[in-house]
């Protein structure tokens, strides 16, 4: 006998995802990954001229990477207040980019409106991940290019999902975001693409474990909104998983923290 199984509730999935990306300031965080961003310009071989759409581009490392090398850049997100961030950044750098509400699911956006669509750490968080990546293949026309950064499954961030996912299970039905992390899973979300990754490391730089655990505990939204989900007891037991997996990946010995979190850059190229 086949049962079938239901299918999430992707609405509701993203109005908690939305309320768990505003809590804190993701912002805070967000500007210390600029480099990916950087670095997934130059994978593209980004020219000046070409249209570039970043997809959950959140605070907009990628996007102020695109309009330094004088792209025409569209960026969105489906939290404003991400938008509003990334905005005042472009403004202190007198750059010129458009700023659009959108869902990654669901891109208000033409079939082939861009050479390039951009996400670094963004749209491997859709919850209906085969629809985004339809999404993001339409709006780029033949010939153009995808860039990806995605943290890996065994990587730094993929292990402190899966250890916040212990304490805080995330909703029954979806796949983990960091299967973005792998040539398997993109090979599904985009076939008849050619597909190039490399494996590349962003490097977590801060005082102690503590310090760490500090910024992201009331910065970053899915670990802000963990803790909040838990009692006393609860949040203490998270804590100690978190230093644990902390100094577990710490290269920068007793002094310091450094702690390298494996991502796969990829380009794909659509035929």
């Amino acid at each position: 006998m086949t049962i079938a199984l239901a299918e999430p509730d992707y609405t509701t999935i993203k109005q908690r995802q939305k309320s768990t990306w505003t809590a804190g300031d993701y912002a805070v965080v967000g500007t210390t990954l600029q480099i990916v961003g950087e670095r997934l310009c130059e994978a593209v071989d980004l020219a000046a001229g070409e249209s570039v759409l970043d997809v959950a581009a959140g605070n907009g490392n990628a996007t102020l990477a695109a309009a330094r090398r004088f792209a025409e850049v569209t960026s969105t997100d489906y939290v404003t207040d991400l938008l509003a961030r990334a905005s005042e950044r472009a403004a202190a750098e007198r750059l010129s980019i458009t700023f659009q509400p959108a869902d990654a699911e669901a891109l208000p956006f033409s079939d082939g409106s861009f050479d390039v669509a951009l996400s670094t750490f963004g749209v491997m968080f859709a919850p209906n991940q085969a629809q985004a990546a339809r999404e993001m293949t339409r709006v780029v026309r033949k010939g153009g290019r995808i860039g990806l950064a995605s943290w890996t499954p065994d990587g730094f961030i993929g292990q402190l999902f899966k250890t916040i996912g212990r304490h805080v299970p995330p909703p029954a039905g979806l796949m983990s975001p960091a299967l973005w992390g792998t040539q398997a899973r993109l090979a599904e979300l985009f076939p008849a693409h050619q597909i190039h990754v490399t494996r590349e490391h962003f490097n977590f730089r801060y005082r102690s474990p503590r310090h760490w655990l500090d910024v992201f505990r009331a910065y970053y939204g899915p670990t802000n909104r963990a803790f909040a989900a838990l009692d006393t007891p609860g949040q203490a037991a998270l804590e100690r998983d978190i230093l644990a997996l902390l100094e577990h990946f710490n290269c920068g010995g007793s002094e310091t923290l450094m702690v390298p979190s494996a991502y796969l850059e990829a380009v794909v190229t659509k035929p």
